[in-house]
């Protein structure tokens, strides 16, 4: 058992155990609320930040995407650091760096400082979410009550992620936009704490092996994609240094394949993707993200520069985007415990399309029945869909692959918000000079909003079509082969052990 001795123990008790698994749950879910809040509580306050730094529109997409960015690079290497440090030690020394990092934040005197400091607060965010994930995963030995955690897991997710821009509009509307960063302080002493009485240390029994190479260019790949996204209406699309750039990333991106497909122990496990769940979980996750990551920065600044909203009147008016995706990401991580994944990603995929057509196919400024159903439909679509995205990446995988595959999962999750900021927030600086050019910028949300149909309609297709009877049964056969050659692994490291 990866969990080790410890968690022996807790297999052997019965209503004791239970609480203090239901207790070691909401404290890792106590490191996700404050790791989603940060991925979206900034946007709202995005025009204040610009405001005080007088940043440009690129300035203000990299305060979001340094967080996110590297974030998805660390994540894998977290969560190995996890198996062979300690889990509960990882943990701790994450949320350190992170509470550290928001109390930094608070106190940015420029722009490169907050971007720096974001840099910091992210380094910390890696540990927590896929650290966490292996945690639950081991400490729920049982597959329906695991199903359940991470049901509750990927609705916490939710709820933190929707909750972030009505949070941060009232404290950037009653305080000021550095204290949207106070929030993180008391949540992450208080898990530091929790995390030291109840949360068991655990290792794996045998760790893989660092990957240096492949960490190195996973970082290249994905920091060269986002840099030439965001900078490209800066320089040019056609400009030496984007096509660079973007030339660069794929380079890279093909260089990482090559090295992880042959290297024994890889940073990404490859064969991951062979099993259709979890290449479809990766794709439908990228496509939820951008378009959650996309729509924030697209519509906290129209709402404040273009409708000249208050921080609190345009969080307010992301609620029903917010508050549905509050409702539904519980509701779908309890259908996905009892139903399976695929009814919760369908729908999802089904809501975020719609939302999209009804955004972007009418002319002209859109009125506010047309805003309120593009946010409750996206609301709807990302809420149903959360939950279902990590169930799908880790079902059917071998236990002590949980932890691996949910940070595989994880990562998606923030390539994708990246993305999102990085793409829409370039078709913004495509199309105005100044945010406030009312019908440049809603030429410019149009357009946004036909991306997030898009990614809908790939979500509906690929979620639709990987977690049915043919996904489920490739997922069984590959599963049964990631098992034999970690037996076989297994066999070949006994004599050196000996």
């Amino acid at each position: 058992m990866a969990g080790g001795p410890a968690l022996k123990g807790w297999d052997a008790m019965s209503n004791s155990g239970n609480v203090r698994r239901e207790v070691v749950l909401a404290i890792c879910c106590m490191s996700i609320l404050i790791v989603g809040l940060d991925v979206t509580i900034l946007n709202v306050a995005l025009p204040s930040i610009q405001h005080d730094f007088h940043a440009s529109v690129s300035g203000a997409q990299w305060t979001i995407d340094a967080y996110t960015l590297v974030i998805a690079c660390l994540l894998m290497l977290s969560g190995s650091t996890g198996d062979r440090l300690g889990r509960r030690r990882t943990f701790q020394l994450g949320l350190l760096i992170f509470t550290i990092g928001s109390g930094l934040c608070s106190v940015a005197p420029s722009l490169g400082a907050l971007i720096a400091f974001r840099m910091v607060q992210a380094v910390g965010g890696s540990m927590l979410n896929p650290v966490a994930m292996s945690i639950v995963t081991n400490v729920y030995t049982e597959p329906k009550d695991r199903a359940r955690a991470i049901g509750w897991w990927g609705g916490v997710a939710g709820i933190s992620i929707a909750a972030g821009p009505l949070i941060g509009g009232i404290l950037v509307q009653a305080i000021d936009w550095r204290a949207i960063f106070w929030v993180n302080i008391p949540v992450g002493i208080a898990a530091m704490l929790l995390t030291q009485k109840f949360v068991p240390e655990s290792k794996a029994p045998h760790p893989r092996r660092l990957d240096p190479i492949g960490q190195v260019l996973m970082i290249l790949t994905l920091g060269l994609l986002v840099f030439g996204i965001i900078e490209a209406p800066n320089h040019g699309w056609d400009s030496t240094l984007i096509v660079g750039c973007l030339a660069g990333a794929a380079i890279c991106g093909a260089l990482l394949v090559y090295f992880e497909v042959r290297h024994p122990e890889p940073l990404i496990d490859l064969r991951f993707f062979r099993s259709p769940p979890f290449s479809g979980a990766a794709v439908v996750s990228i496509c939820a993200f951008l378009s959650l990551g996309g729509f924030l920065f697209l519509n906290t600044l129209y709402l404040q520069d273009v409708r000249g909203y208050s921080p609190l009147h345009a969080g307010v008016a992301l609620l029903p985007m917010a508050a549905l995706m509050m409702v539904f990401s519980p509701l779908s991580g309890r259908v996905v415990g009892i139903r399976g994944p695929r009814f919760s990603l369908v729908v999802g995929g089904l809501a975020t399309l719609a939302a999209g057509l009804i955004s972007a196919i009418p002319a002209g400024e859109p009125n506010d029945v047309r805003l309120f159903l593009g946010y409750a439909l996206l609301g709807t679509g990302l809420g149903w869909a959360n939950a279902a995205i990590t169930n799908t990446a880790v079902s059917g995988m071998p236990r002590d692959q949980a932890g691996v595959a949910a940070g595989v999962a994880s990562t998606t999750r923030q390539l994708g918000s990246a993305l999102g900021v990085a793409i829409i927030g370039s078709v913004i600086a495509d199309h105005v000079t100044t945010v406030s050019a009312g019908p440049e910028f809603t030429s410019a949300a149009r357009i946004s909003w036909a991306i997030i149909a898009a990614c809908g309609l790939a979500m509906v297709s690929v979620g639709g079509l990987t977690t049915g009877e043919w996904g489920r049964r490739r997922a069984k056969a590959n599963a049964a082969r990631m098992e034999a050659a970690a037996a076989r692994l297994e066999e070949d490291r006994a004599p050196a052990l000996s």
